[in-house]
């Protein structure tokens, strides 16, 4: 069985049966395990995974099931269905709390025993059958989600990805024109590096061949030795040369980092989607490009276009800042790869294609970011790039994520355009940036709005509202002069107190009428209390008291709290006499409280 690992290679992973008692079972389940990657292209994860299921349960059922010889998948004894609940249930006792192995192996052994229950000519036991349709028993796993990358380490990794994608292009450039300048070693000489570029070049002599031809270390001239790097031993002169000879003329993983890096950075995709593409997947425009993206893991496409300048290179071999232009990145991807890919007979051209020297064959491969010594921490460590937080190629694709939340003001359907609004609220939502955004967010609209409603009114005494004529006061208070001539003269008081604008109420939209007075207008800035207002207040407070004694505490605090602060706060500011002669007159002139139908309604409710 074939499977393909993430850089493009073939693996053939395999499963003796007769490495265990249970050769029998362990053979049927082989099988399917066979048929399975047959019928369906698996990666060589995959099909690893479905081998570690099969080996950790043959493994259990050798060490804890009686008779394990006889094990099948069509006989009911031994009941395997009991050795599977047991086996499921010891699994997440191996592996790290949280982790998603456990169910994932139990999974793929379900998926082998109900492909063999649906063979009409394969018996399984009844037993089995009924484990194979119910519940796995194990949940899914939870991981820690990554957080995006500030945006000043975003800014360094894509200010040193540019840099070296500069260099990178600037080397292999001076590499191909040696290799034109060079001849036939065979003839010209193997000591020269121009004619070994031109081998390697022209495909004239294979990296074993030219090994084989190279100077030993102590003869080896100094233009060879100049390329070696200090500290190599001797035995590995030669394979230092060739390494040196292959990257004056293709990409390594290494350099492909930062690639994908810019990629990233431009497109703001995914490192498995940018990472994946093919000159199949990019179509050139005259000022853009358009490209499919494929997310393997979410199974969708994705055709996206992006515009490009006129003049990408604009005359300068150092520009002051990156320019993330996908339509040149793409480009020069392509040029890169094409040599390889022609070399390689691959169609179609992978943009992330790289050459490496093992131990002197040239080999060409996909990228692949978990390649020893050319990880994405080698590749920063090799910049001299520091990052807060866990070094993860994936927390690019989130900061990008987060700029496009910011632009779209946060409609998620705007932003989840490339995924479920599910997976953005559950994978990228929680992310610093966001949630500090979202908290200053609430905090403004929380303070505009106790700003706005809860500062209280403007309590006047009699000595306040008599030097509200003195000049000075207006602007003191905030108020015209034709307001403060409306509040003495009693053309807009409102009942419990004087309104200074009526159609510019905070609880309403402005130029509405206020739809809340008067019983928020303790809760208002736009209210002056004036002395002439003191009897309603009083009959406000009352009606306070006796709502009080028919709501529950919670209702009534979340009510009517505020407003009773205010008014309590308000009344004391009059004097006992001033409380007096107001209950006086409400009592001798038959005052009763003003308010409008609905707050009745509300009040008998």
């Amino acid at each position: 069985m074939t499977g393909q690992t993430a850089d493009g290679r073939q693996q053939s992973p395999s499963l003796d049966p007769s490495d265990f008692a249970c050769a029998h079972l362990a053979g049927e389940l082989a099988d399917e395990w066979v048929e399975k990657a047959a019928s369906a292209t698996l990666s060589a994860t995959a099909a690893a995974l479905y081998r570690q299921a099969i080996t950790l349960f043959c493994q259990h059922v050798d060490a804890h099931v009686p008779h394990a010889v006889k094990a099948s998948l069509g006989e009911p004894e031994p009941d395997l269905a009991h050795a599977l609940t047991d086996w499921t249930r010891l699994l997440p006792a191996a592996y790290g709390a949280g982790s998603r192995v456990p169910a994932a192996l139990a999974g793929k052994l379900r998926i082998l025993i109900t492909r063999r229950a649906e063979h009409p000519d394969r018996p399984v036991a009844a037993s089995l059958r009924r484990w194979a349709s119910g519940h796995a028993g194990l949940r899914g796993g939870q991981t820690q989600e990554l957080d995006e990358f500030t945006r000043a380490d975003k800014k360094e990794l894509v200010k040193a990805a540019w840099s070296d994608h500069l260099a990178i292009t600037a080397r292999i450039r001076r590499g191909w024109k040696l290799a034109a300048t060079g001849k036939d070693p065979a003839k010209n000489g193997w000591d020269r590096l121009a004619n070994l570029l031109w081998a390697i070049a022209n495909d004239a002599w294979t990296c074993e061949e030219i090994a084989e031809h190279l100077p030993g270390w102590h003869e080896m001239p100094p233009p060879l030795r100049e390329v070696i790097p200090p500290g190599t031993l001797p035995q590995f002169g030669k394979r230092m040369v060739l390494r040196h000879l292959v990257r004056q003329l293709f990409p390594h993983n290494l350099d492909l980092h930062s690639y994908r890096i810019l990629l990233m950075a431009a497109t703001g995709r995914s490192s498995e989607e940018v990472s994946a593409l093919t000159e199949d997947d990019i179509e050139f425009g005259p000022r853009s490009v358009v490209i499919d993206f494929t997310k393997g893991r979410a199974h969708t496409h994705t055709r996206q276009a992006f515009s490009t300048s006129v003049e990408q290179t604009g005359g300068l071999l150092h520009p002051r800042r990156p320019k993330l232009d996908t339509a040149a990145l793409t480009q020069a991807l392509l040029e890169l790869a094409t040599p390889l890919a022609r070399r390689a007979r691959i169609e179609p051209v992978p943009l992330f294609l790289r050459a490496a020297v093992n131990p002197y064959t040239l080999r060409i491969r996909r990228f692949s970011g978990d390649t020893v010594a050319s990880q994405f921490s080698d590749w920063l460590e090799f910049h001299g790039v520091s990052v807060e937080g866990p070094v993860d190629i994936r927390r690019l694709r989130k900061s990008g994520k987060v700029e496009k939340a910011l632009a779209f003001r946060g409609r998620v359907s705007d932003i989840a355009d490339d995924h479920s609004q599910q997976t953005f609220r559950g994978h990228y939502a929680h992310g610093t940036t966001l949630r500090v955004i979202a908290g200053n967010v609430i905090a403004t609209a929380q303070r505009r709005w106790l700003d706005n409603a809860l500062n209280g009114p403007v309590v006047l005494s009699e000595e306040a509202e008599q030097s509200l004529a003195e000049p000075g006061a207006a602007d003191a208070l905030g108020l015209s002069q034709e307001e403060i001539d409306q509040l003495r003269d009693g053309q807009l008081d409102m009942g419990v107190s004087s309104c200074k604008d009526p159609f510019d109420s905070p609880f309403g939209r402005t130029g509405q009428l206020c739809p809340v007075a008067p019983t928020r207008c303790l809760e208002c800035r736009n209210a002056f209390v004036l002395p002439s207002n003191l009897p309603q207040l009083l009959l406000f407070a009352d009606h306070l008291d006796a709502l009080q004694l028919r709501l529950s505490p919670r209702v009534f605090h979340a009510l009517w709290g505020q407003s009773r602060i205010n008014i309590n706060e308000s009344i004391k500011a009059r004097t006992d006499a001033e409380i007096t002669t107001a209950r006086r007159q409400i009592a001798e002139d038959g005052l009763s409280l003003q308010l409008p139908l609905a707050a009745h309604v509300e009040f008998e409710s």
